[in-house]
C-alpha cells in the first residue's frame, strides 16, 4: 500500500518527539524546538511538492462531459456522473480542478439563460463609468413593461451566479435542481407568449366591443402577433377591422403559414411603415407577397412609431371613408396608391 511521503515525514517527527519527551531536561529543549520547527512547517507547500500543475481544460468537452436530455452531467465515454477524487491523495488538485469546472457550469447556464429562456443581460450600475467594476443581471424583455406581474430570483453567497442555486447540485445532481431555469420557464409559461396574449386579449375584450371599426397600430413583434390572431381568428378580425398600421414588423406570412385569404386581405388593408433613409411614405420593395412597404422616414427602428404617426392617421381616415363609401370593407386610397406606384 502506497502511503504519501507527507504523511512519513509526520509519522517520523511524531515518533521522535514521542522518544525526547521521555528524557530530561536537555530532551525538553530539543521538543521545544521541534514544536517551533514543526509550527513553521507549510503544509500546502508540501503538498504542492509532488502535484501535477494546476492546468485544467476551459470547456465542457475537454473535461470529458456533457449534460445529458435529463440535465445530468455524465462522462462523454463512461456515462459515469462526475468524481471528484479523480487522483488519489491529491485532494488540493482535486479541488482546483472541480472549480475549474464550475466556472466553465457558469458559463453554461449563462447561455442557457439567453438562449433557451430568452433572457437578456443587462449591465449594472447602470451609470458606471468606463473602467469601473461592473456586475449584470439577466431579465426577461418585457420585465419593465409588463403591467401584470414581476418575479425577481435572487440567488444565495459564495460561488453561486446567477441563474444558479447551488452549483454541487448542477454537478452531481442535474440541472433543474441546481439552477433557476425550472423558475423562469414556469413564470414565462404562465405570463403567456406576445401571440397568445394577443389572442386572450381579442376574445375578452376587442370582439365584445362595440366599435364598428377597429384599428390597430402593431410595432416590431407585435407585428408578428398581429398576423397570429389573423391566422386564428381570421373571420372576426376580417368583419371587425378596418386597417392596420404596421411599424418595422418583423412578421414573416411564410414562416407563420398564413393562408391566401389573409395575405390578400393584409394586400388591402394593412401598411408596414419600415425604417428607412428615404422620404416619409416612400414605397420600399418588398419580397413577401403581403402588406405594401413604405418609408417611416427614419432609419432608427425604435423612432418608426413615431415618425409615421401622422402618415398611419390619414391612412386609417382613408380606410374609414372607403369602407363608408362602399358600406363594406375596401381597399384604401393609401394600398390602392401603393399598389398603383409599384405596377
Amino acid at each position: 500500500m502506497h502511503v504519501p511521503s507527507i504523511i512519513l515525514i509526520w509519522l517520523r517527527i511524531w515518533i521522535n518527539m514521542a522518544q525526547l519527551q521521555q528524557g530530561g531536561p536537555d530532551e525538553k529543549e530539543k521538543t521545544t524546538a521541534l514544536k517551533d520547527l514543526l509550527s513553521r512547517i507549510d503544509l500546502d507547500e508540501l503538498m504542492k511538492k509532488d502535484e501535477p500543475p494546476l492546468e485544467f481544460p476551459d470547456t465542457l468537452e475537454g473535461f470529458e462531459y456533457a449534460f445529458n436530455e435529463k440535465g445530468q452531467l455524465r462522462h462523454i465515454k463512461t456515462g459515469e456522473p462526475f468524481v471528484f477524487n479523480y487522483r488519489e491523495d491529491l485532494h488540493r488538485w482535486n479541488q482546483k480542478r472541480y472549480e475549474a469546472l464550475g466556472e466553465i457550469i457558469t458559463k453554461y447556464v449563462y447561455e442557457l439563460l439567453e438562449e433557451e429562456c430568452h433572457l437578456k443581460k443587462v449591465y449594472i450600475p447602470v451609470d458606471a463609468m468606463e473602467g469601473e467594476p461592473r456586475s449584470f443581471i439577466f431579465m426577461s424583455e418585457d420585465a419593465m413593461t409588463n403591467p401584470d406581474k414581476l418575479m425577481v430570483l435572487i440567488h444565495g453567497s459564495g460561488v453561486v451566479r446567477a441563474g444558479q442555486w447551488a452549483r454541487r447540485l448542477i454537478i452531481n445532481e442535474d440541472l433543474d435542481s441546481g439552477t433557476q431555469i425550472p423558475y423562469i420557464k414556469r413564470a414565462i409559461e404562465e405570463n403567456g407568449s406576445p401571440e397568445e396574449h394577443a389572442i386572450y386579449i381579442w376574445d375578452h375584450f376587442i370582439s365584445q366591443s362595440a366599435a364598428e371599426n377597429v384599428f390597430f397600430v402593431a410595432h416590431s413583434y407585435g407585428g408578428l402577433a398581429f398576423v397570429e390572431l389573423m391566422i386564428q381568428r381570421e373571420a372576426e378580425v376580417k368583419n371587425k377591422v378596418t386597417a392596420v398600421a404596421l411599424t418595422d414588423s418583423v412578421h414573416n406570412v411564410w414562416h407563420q403559414e398564413a393562408g391566401k385569404t389573409i395575405r390578400e386581405w393584409m394586400r388591402e388593408n394593412c401598411c408596414n411603415w419600415v425604417s428607412s433613409s428615404d422620404p416619409l411614405d416612400t414605397s420600399v420593395e418588398s419580397m413577401l407577397p403581403d402588406c405594401p412597404r413604405v418609408s417611416a422616414g427614419t432609419e432608427r427602428h425604435e423612432l418608426t412609431s413615431w415618425k409615421s404617426y401622422a402618415s398611419i392617421f390619414r391612412f386609417f381616415g382613408d380606410a374609414m371613408e372607403a369602407k363608408s363609401s362602399s358600406g363594406k370593407a375596401a381597399p384604401t386610397r393609401r394600398s390602392q396608391r401603393i399598389r398603383y406606384e409599384e405596377l
